[in-house]
């Protein structure tokens, strides 16, 4: 079982799929390690470490593809088009492709991928489940992202987060809003208060006002009825345009009254729900700071522009969709720990077995045989069920969670 990772060649994606420290859990079940020449350099991972580890360093992409039986990558061609098409020529069947590739946004992709006849595992699709927590990127790089977010504001924003008393005055706090307490917004809720800012926070969800509480924020209530807020995968769902349109009233009222917007609200698949109108987000006061997390599709705020920074009327606005890359060390470290227990899930006597039966295996399967496997893919690309379908077969012991980013 050879194990293959390569350099990330998205622009300015820092990250690498798998660390050093995780060589050695892969060479417990019998892997052997390939590392392309430099892959993670830019986290901090020089080539000395994985060669410590007991990885083998390969000389190209090309060579890392041809030789491995399971390939890790932190964004896969779906996540990738450009830079990332050049890989479907290395591309073998029966070859075990890992990686985050936006399978819901990007179908083309998958296809071309498909038709390669390898087995392509896409990690976006993880299942909320107990049992999955270890392996879910989305959540582990969403954490990642709040953190960032915060820092971004507090750079560009003209005051400092905390109440200061000094010889020259008394210094206000700086108040927050964070919409979404996923993943990402529980994160930003609790950097912001670590910072010393005022912050409140608010969530579709009526069971996220406790944990929003437990962070030290308020939780702001507005009078709108939302009982179905994620789907059964425990991910947000779309909630409607008259649902949407009385928020963003709201929505407005709050913004008016703080130095720092944070929106996290995204939906697998989806366009971003806007929240936050022109006319809302010209509330808040020159200086002020919006942050759009959910930017790369469309964001949660008017104006705001994938990875672009906007100025409206004194205000910025930022579109980032990459934050995770920006500490690649760290996000590195977590996306590793993640792929490397996804794949010794399906390991069992040093052996490889793609279990269908599996829960974890079936719902993140995307394409297997030269086929799109995954009954949510091949609805959405109106193909016709497969019999058994994987990724539609739930689990006795299933116990979903809420942590959407």
């Amino acid at each position: 079982m050879i194990v293959g990772v390569v350099r990330e060649n998205f622009p300015g994606e820092k990250r690498v799929a798998l660390v050093p420290a995780s060589i050695p859990n892969l060479a417990k079940v019998g892997a052997t390690v390939l590392i392309e020449k430099g892959a993670g350099t830019a986290a901090g991972f020089p080539d000395q470490f994985y060669l410590e580890k007991g990885a083998q360093l390969v000389e190209s992409r090309q060579e890392a593809f041809e030789r491995s039986d399971i390939l890790f990558q932190v964004r896969g061609y779906g996540t990738n088009p450009e830079a990332g098409k050049q890989d479907l020529q290395w591309m073998k069947p029966d070859q075990i492709v890992v990686g985050m590739w936006d399978p819901l946004g990007n179908l083309a992709a998958l296809q071309e991928v498909a038709d390669r006849k390898v087995n392509l595992f896409a990690l976006e699709m993880i299942p909320r489940i107990t049992r999955a927590q270890s392996m879910d990127v989305l959540s582990s790089q969403a954490t990642i992202a709040g953190y960032r977010s915060v820092l971004l504001a507090a750079v560009n924003l003209p005051k400092m987060y905390p109440l200061l008393m000094t010889a020259a005055g008394t210094l206000s706090p700086a108040k927050v809003f964070v919409i979404g307490a996923g993943v990402a917004g529980l994160q930003a809720i609790a950097t912001a208060k670590r910072l010393g800012a005022v912050v409140t926070a608010y969530d579709v969800r009526p069971e996220a006002t406790e944990q929003i509480e437990s962070l030290g924020a308020k939780s702001a209530q507005f009078q709108l009825a939302a009982t179905e807020a994620q789907d059964k995968g425990g991910y947000a769902k779309d909630l409607g345009e008259e649902f949407y349109q009385k928020q963003r009233e709201y929505m407005g009222e709050v913004c008016s009254e703080n130095d720092v917007v944070i929106t996290t609200a995204a939906i697998p698949g989806r366009k971003s729900p806007l929240l936050i109108t022109t006319e809302g987000i010209k509330r808040m006061a020159p200086g002020s700071i919006a942050i759009d997390l959910a930017a790369e599709r469309g964001g949660n705020i008017e104006p705001s522009l994938a990875d672009e920074r906007v100025d409206l009327d004194g205000i910025t606005i930022f579109g980032p969709t990459n934050l995770p890359a920006e500490i690649p060390n760290h996000a590195s470290q977590m996306f590793s720990n993640n792929i490397t227990k996804f794949l010794l899930n399906m390991v069992k006597d040093k052996q490889l077995h793609v279990n269908m039966d599996d829960e974890i295996v079936a719902g993140t399967i995307a394409a297997q045989g030269g086929e799109i496997v995954n009954a949510r893919l091949r609805s959405m690309m109106d193909l016709p069920p497969l019999s058994p379908s994987p990724g539609d077969n739930p689990s006795e012991d299933k116990q979903e969670k809420s942590t959407d980013a």
